[in-house]
Parts: C-alpha cells; sequence; structure tokens
C-alpha cells in the first residue's frame, strides 16, 4: 500500500451495519496530532496496539517520538521481526501462556510466527516497510534509577538553560519549579511553590545560578542548603525566613537520598537532554523509551515532571510549525494529570497541551479510565479514539471531555457507536466535526510480547553490546533493534567527568597488564604514599582505578589573599590530584579536585599490578621540582576576582557575586545622595521660609484691605452717595454734602488700589514660591541621577598571588 506523506495508517473503517472490516483504510493527517488525542479504553480493547502502530508511522515519518512507558509495553517497538521466524519470537514467548495451551514455547513461538506474518500481510504491511523502521530508526529504552537498560542522567547536572532570561522567564522558572517539586517528591517532603520554605530556597538557589549562566549539580545544589549565596528571601532576611537549623535539616534529607547505595545509577548514563533523546548526531529523528515500570510512584512522579518540564523548555526554544515536528506519547495517564490533585507532572502536562501545538510538539495519551484525566487537559484534545469501556459513567465522562473540546458531538450517535465495540474496535472522533468514524486498528508491527521485565531489557542491551549492528539497527539470533551502544554511554561518562572538574578533561590511556609491574616502584623517602579508594568518584573521571594501578601526586595548598590597596585580606585553600606524572611538571596535569582524607587508604588492592611511571618518584628532586612548578603556576593563574567602585571606594567582598556588590554600591550611593539632599534642603529652608512668611503677610494684608473696601463700598451706598457724579449734575445738593460724598468715593478708591496692590503681591509671591520648589527638583533629580551613574562605575579587579602567599602541603603520592 502508497501512504501519502503526512499520513498514518492507523487501522480500517468498519461497516457501521455489519462491523465487518471494509477496505478503506485510515490514513489519519498527522499534522491533526498537534492538537493532541486521547486514546481510552478498558484493559483488552487494543490500546496498547493503536499506540504501537501510531508510533511506528510516526518514527517511519520521521517524527521523533519521546514515549513515557509507566508498564513497561512500549519497549515492544524493537521486538521487529520482518523474515517471521520462530527463533525470533521464542525469547519473547511467555512459557506460562504455552503450558495454559498446552503446547511447548517452541510451537507457540512457530505459532506466533506464523499468525504475526499472516495478520500483517492481511493489513498489506510488508516485510521491506518492517526492516525500514528496523534498519533505518533508532530506538532506545532507557532506564532512570537502573542499569537494565541505557541509564539517564537524571540528576547528575543542573545545565544553565540557552533560553534568554529577558525573553523566556516564566518558562525557565516552570522547569525549575518542576526539578524541585521532583525532587522534594523523591525525598518525601510535600511542598508547595508558593508557599514552601524548602521550595522556595531551593528553587531561588537554582535560579540565581542559571542567571549567572552557571550550572549545578545535585552536590552543589545540596552545599548550599545551608549557605546559600544570598541574604534576603523576599522581604525577609534569610535566617528569619527559612532558619539554619530547619535548613540543615533540608540539607541532611536530601543528603540521605543523595547517599543512598541506589541513589547512584540515578546519576549515571547519557543526560536528560530532549534534543539528545529526539534526535541522533546526524540530526536523524529517534525514537526514546523511558522505562519506568520498575519505579516507585513517587520516583515516577519525579522523572516525568522533570522530563516534561524539559520538553516545555525545549520546545519553547523551537520555531513555530504547523506539521508535526515531535510527539510526546504517555502509556497509562493514571496518577499523572487526575482531575482533583495537583501531583508535580500534572502542571507541565497542562502546559504541553495548552501551548505545544504552536511549536509542532503534540501529545498522545492512553488510559483506561476517563476519570483519570483532568477536564483543562480533555477540552485540549482535538484526537478521540475511544474503544471498549466498562461504565456508562466512563461513556458519560469521555462525551463530556469531547464536548469540552469540540463543543458540538453528537451524543446519541456516539453512545451507540461504543456500546458495541469489539477488541482492537474504536470510535474516532475530532474537533474537526463530523461524524464518529467507526474503525479497527491495524496490525501493528512490532510483536506485542507485553510488559518487559528488566531482565528482558538487559537482554536487548546485552544483544546490542555483542554484536556489531550499528545503533538503533536490529540484531540477529532473534534480538530485537538494540538499545544505545555502550560506546555512547561511555561517552556520557566523559561528559559527567567534564562537567565535574574545572581543570583539564583529557584522560591518558590506561596501561596495561603488559606495562606493569607486581612490585610497587620506589618513592623519595618523606613522600607519604596510600592507595585510592574504589568510592572516590574523581578516580574514575581522571582514568585511575583500573587493573593496573598508576600513580597521581595529591596536592592541599594554602592560598592567602592580601591587597593593600583594595583591603582584601582573604585566606582559601585549594585541592587538587597531579595526573599523569611526567618527568616533570606540567599545567595540563594539574586537576583542582576537592578530595577527601577517606578517599584514600593505607593498604594496596589484593593483587596490584603497578603502572611502570615515566617520573623518578624516587628521588626528592622530582618533588620538589614538582611542589615548584605548582607553586609557579598557582602564582600565574590563580586569581581572586572582585569588583571595585573607584567613586565610592567600595570593594566587593571574596566570593560577593556582582549583583550583591551591585546593591551594596546602591545603597551607598543612595546614602551619598541623602548627604546631599540633607544639605540642599539646609540651603533651601530659609529662602523658602521667607518667601512663605512674605506670602502669608500678603494674603493677611490682601484679606484686610478685602474687608476695607467692602465696608466703604457698603457704607456708601447706605449714605445716598452711590451716583455722586449724578447728584452733582442734579443740583439737588450744596456744596458741603456733595464735597463729603467727593471724600468717601476718593477714600473707597484709594483702598481699591491698595488691595489690588495687595494682591499682586500675593501672586508675586506665589510665583515666586513655585519658582523656589521647581530649582529644588531639579536639583534633587540631577542629584539621584548623578549617585544612580555613580554607583553603576563598577570594574573588575584582580587580585593575584606573590609566591610567598602559596603554601603547598608535603605532596603525598596516591595508587590507583
Amino acid at each position: 500500500m502508497e501512504i501519502p506523506t503526512g499520513a498514518f495508517y492507523i487501522g480500517g473503517k468498519l461497516d457501521e451495519k455489519s462491523g465487518e472490516r471494509t477496505a478503506d483504510a485510515i490514513l489519519y493527517p498527522s499534522h491533526d496530532f498537534t492538537t493532541h488525542g486521547v486514546i481510552v479504553g478498558m484493559t483488552g480493547s487494543g490500546k496498547t496496539g493503536l499506540g504501537m502502530s501510531i508510533l511506528e508511522e510516526a518514527l517511519l515519518s520521521g517524527v521523533p517520538c519521546l514515549i513515557i512507558d509507566p508498564k513497561g509495553d512500549m519497549g515492544n517497538l524493537l521486538l521487529n521481526f520482518p523474515e517471521f521466524r520462530a527463533g525470533d519470537f521464542r525469547p519473547w514467548i511467555d512459557e506460562a501462556a504455552a503450558k495454559r495451551e498446552g503446547v511447548s514455547p517452541d510451537d507457540l513461538a512457530a505459532k506466533t510466527a506464523a499468525s504475526w506474518k499472516e495478520g500483517l500481510a492481511s493489513w498489506d504491511i510488508t516485510a521491506e516497510r518492517m526492516r525500514r523502521l528496523r534498519d533505518d530508526i533508532e530506538v532506545t529504552i532507557y532506564t532512570p534509577g537502573s542499569g537494565s537498560g541505557v541509564p539517564i542522567n537524571v540528576l547528575g547536572s543542573l545545565a544553565a538553560p540557552t533560553l534568554s532570561w529577558g525573553d523566556h522567564a516564566e518558562t525557565l522558572r516552570d522547569e525549575i519549579e518542576g526539578f524541585v517539586s521532583s525532587l522534594l517528591t523523591l525525598a518525601g517532603v510535600e511542598s508547595d511553590p508558593v508557599q514552601s520554605p524548602e521550595h522556595i530556597l531551593l528553587a531561588t538557589i537554582v535560579e540565581q545560578a542559571w542567571r549567572a549562566g552557571k550550572g549545578l549539580d545535585l552536590p552543589g545544589l545540596i552545599g548550599q542548603v545551608q549557605q546559600p549565596p544570598f541574604r534576603k528571601l523576599g522581604v525577609f532576611e534569610l535566617d528569619a525566613f527559612y532558619p539554619p537549623k530547619e535548613r540543615t535539616a533540608l540539607a541532611m534529607r536530601l543528603n540521605g537520598l543523595v547517599a543512598s547505595p541506589s541513589f547512584t545509577a540515578w546519576l549515571e548514563g547519557t543526560p536528560l537532554d530532549i534534543e539528545r533523546l529526539l534526535y541522533t548526531t546526524d540530526g536523524k529523528a529517534r525514537g526514546a523509551v523511558l522505562y519506568l515500570a520498575h519505579l516507585s510512584d513517587s520516583e515516577r512522579q519525579f522523572v516525568v515532571t522533570l522530563l516534561l518540564a524539559k520538553v516545555v523548555t525545549w520546545m519553547r526554544g523551537r520555531s513555530g510549525t504547523s506539521d508535526l515536528a515531535a510527539l510526546i506519547y504517555m502509556d497509562e495517564l493514571f496518577g499523572f494529570c487526575p482531575p482533583t490533585a495537583e501531583p508535580p507532572s500534572k502542571k507541565p502536562i497542562l502546559t504541553i497541551l495548552k501551548q505545544a501545538r504552536a511549536f509542532g510538539v503534540g501529545m498522545l495519551v492512553s488510559t483506561q479510565n476517563p476519570v483519570d484525566l483532568d477536564y483543562k487537559a480533555m477540552s485540549n484534545a482535538g484526537t478521540w479514539m475511544v474503544g471498549r469501556l466498562q461504565t456508562e459513567r466512563d461513556k458519560a465522562r469521555v462525551l463530556e471531555g469531547m464536548k469540552s473540546a469540540s463543543g458540538s458531538v453528537d451524543v446519541d450517535s456516539f453512545d451507540q457507536r461504543i456500546s458495541g465495540l469489539g477488541k482492537r474496535q474504536f470510535v474516532l472522533q475530532t474537533t474537526k466535526g463530523g461524524a464518529p468514524l467507526l474503525f479497527s486498528s491495524r496490525w501493528a508491527m512490532s510483536f506485542l510480547a507485553g510488559p518487559l521485565t528488566r531482565e528482558q531489557v538487559t537482554r536487548l542491551r546485552g544483544a546490542a553490546a555483542t554484536t556489531a549492528a550499528p545503533v538503533g539497527a536490529a540484531t540477529t539470533a532473534g534480538a530485537a533493534a538494540p538499545v544505545e551502544a555502550a560506546a555512547a554511554v561511555a561517552s556520557s561518562g566523559a561528559d559527567a567527568a567534564a562537567t565535574a572538574t574545572d581543570g583539564p578533561t583529557s584522560t591518558p590511556p590506561v596501561p596495561t597488564a603488559a606495562e606493569a609491574v607486581p612490585v610497587a616502584p620506589q618513592v623519595a623517602a618523606g613522600v607519604a604514599v596510600c592507595y585510592l579508594d574504589p568510592a572516590a568518584a574523581w578516580g574514575k573521571q581522571l582514568g585511575l582505578g583500573g587493573e593496573v594501578i598508576q600513580p597521581a601526586a595529591v596536592a592541599t595548598v594554602h592560598l592567602r589573599y592580601d591587597d593593600t590597596a583594595t583591603g582584601v585580606d582573604y585566606s582559601e585553600d585549594f585541592e587538587a590530584v597531579l595526573f599523569p606524572l611526567g618527568p616533570s611538571f606540567a599545567a595540563d596535569i594539574v586537576h583542582p579536585i576537592d578530595h577527601d582524607p577517606r578517599d584514600f587508604r593505607p593498604e594496596p588492592p589484593s593483587g596490584a599490578q603497578y603502572a611502570i611511571p615515566g617520573a623518578e618518584l624516587a628521588k626528592t628532586a622530582f618533588w620538589k621540582a614538582l611542589t615548584t612548578g605548582l607553586t609557579q603556576w598557582l602564582t600565574a593563574e590563580k586569581k581572586a576576582t572582585i569588583y571595585r567602585n573607584s567613586t565610592l571606594k567600595l570593594y566587593s567582598r571574596v566570593g560577593e557575586n556582582r549583583t550583591d556588590f551591585e546593591g551594596r554600591c546602591a545603597a551607598a550611593g543612595e546614602n551619598a545622595a541623602d548627604g546631599e539632599v540633607a544639605k540642599l534642603k539646609d540651603r533651601y529652608q530659609a529662602r523658602i521660609e521667607r518667601v512663605k512668611d512674605q506670602l502669608a503677610m500678603a494674603e493677611n494684608r490682601t484679606r484686610e484691605l478685602e474687608t476695607d473696601v467692602s465696608g466703604r463700598r457698603q457704607h456708601e451706598m447706605l449714605a445716598g452717595a452711590g451716583d455722586l457724579l449724578g447728584a452733582f449734575l442734579g443740583g439737588r445738593r450744596r456744596s458741603s454734602g456733595l464735597g463729603q460724598a467727593a471724600s468717601r468715593r476718593r477714600q473707597t478708591k484709594s483702598a481699591e488700589v491698595k488691595l489690588s496692590t495687595a494682591e499682586a503681591k500675593v501672586a508675586d509671591k506665589s510665583g515666586e514660591l513655585e519658582q523656589l520648589e521647581a530649582e529644588l527638583a531639579d536639583d534633587l533629580a540631577e542629584i539621584s541621577a548623578r549617585h544612580e551613574g555613580i554607583a553603576g562605575q563598577i570594574e573588575t579587579v584582580e587580585i593575584g598571588l606573590e609566591k610567598t602567599d602559596v603554601s603547598v602541603e608535603p605532596l603525598k603520592l596516591v595508587w590507583g
């Protein structure tokens, strides 16, 4: 069958009346999965086979798939046997099932092979298409917390993301929230991202490191719990918000988690990097199966939350597209996105369902019970594939979900269709409208052997390690497509070593037995000799700890940074391992490593073979030269970096970050500005008070004159002299009466003139006061701006070491 580009061959249409399969294939548009999908059906309905078929189609179409596998079924993607040999199927046959059928496992394998061949042929699926899926597509089973499959380092490094904080602060905080919630869940600590002090503290530590472009590892995070690199959380002092005693208790709890021997597996293997999980190094799409069947519920929550939080960050760093660029498949959603609880995994699941479409990322979830899925998740699903359901309540729940998603579902028609479904039969409903479609899922190309055990996953990985097949290609002798090759795991270990040390990361060749002697070479008098404890993780990072033990020098150096100009007087210890030892000192043998007395043993390992050294260990001069070389290297290379504000005459403390120093400079600048403002107040106060007094006197004088003028006018009216001109021209009065009226008029006019003058003086003094206030505002703004500029004048100063500042303790030789 020719399958068009952009279409997934998922099954065949069924006749509505008879229920028989028709000749019409279901070729579902791949881009429809960008609006996400739900597969729902009771146990035995065929959900796993349908999900497997969709994943096969996606991988064949070049769509990478991230597959979350809580039950262990999805590893069956690796069981692809296009030759249909009974021997290929035999390792995966359930012997108990053979016994129940009354046949031998070999006979059941032969029967199964024939059945699978016949079933695939009935769906026009050729062996060539199966080989293309097996040979061209890399599928890897990752086993977090276990070495059964490819281990994955989910906690070893909190590498700072490349996204900009200015553009993606919310996304990055969501990832931090997911990590912290997951970690605290794993440690058995109930927390709330908004209210819990432990959650807020851990999230702030991670955010501050990421904002500075620095990654963290779990030991580093725990170390900062007791002594965080900040003094406040919100507006409260750190010790008031989260007291030291409680921080120590949290650190001890997290340390107990890390110290557990079983926890080591969480820190090994391939880094948890979404791009690396979904694409090969040459950019080809791949399938990544996260096998979680071996984990507890809290551990599954931890992995799923951390994984999907990283998916959100990864997808928001991608360009938008309307095509399906990646598919996330989650088999069995129970407990991860419930409607009535808020497990840590729920937030990233809802974020993906709401926002991933814009980036071409689709999510397909499978569940037995519709009540397992939150309504908000249901309303974001554009594709529904509904199989047999157990109860009427389940059907009602599905119908409610579909109505919330599309708003238009023919309830009666849909209810009628799902009531009579058989195995592997589904009703397809999309938000694009149209009547529900009855179909049967196609036969999966992968052999559905049921949930894989850890031993079976290990068998798959073992098959990969013993064949020369390319990574992701199928192996012979009945094995399936292998998991990621051992070389990839070794590579990830090298990556981890590079992250763990600030020094050189190249590892010298490991000596062979032919280059070794059974007796330890002689060592100069006075040089202490010890042996590396296998528990010292840095030994593996340097390539120590093999069958042939090699010599290295362990150094502890006391450094003092003493600078009169800056006032710095600070001491610290520097620890390093010098390896490999050659004829003389070289800079690239210095590996800054914080070693511990427990890293060394007094007795050699049983049957030790000693590498023939390239250094003259027996000569005192060699050790003196090594000490001198280390001293000179530290003097030249090891510097303390501080920040300086010359104008304010401030220097940062050793270890104080730029943000905190900027805060101190801003506070000092504000204090200086306050001093200038105080002087400015003294200068302006007398002027302002004088003008205010003059304004008050002018206003009082104005009120007095207003009263006087008002009284005179009233008196003139009462005396009948309101119209002097009319009385004079009318000739009805004597000259003495007219003289009195004229006098009163002159006095009134004089008072009015004085009032006008007083009002003008009030206006003048008001304007003068406003001008003073404007001048004061300008001066205050100038002072503020000037001191803000001064506070920002920060430069970096490096403080070096003199020879007398470096004190090297006697070097000791460690064999490891």
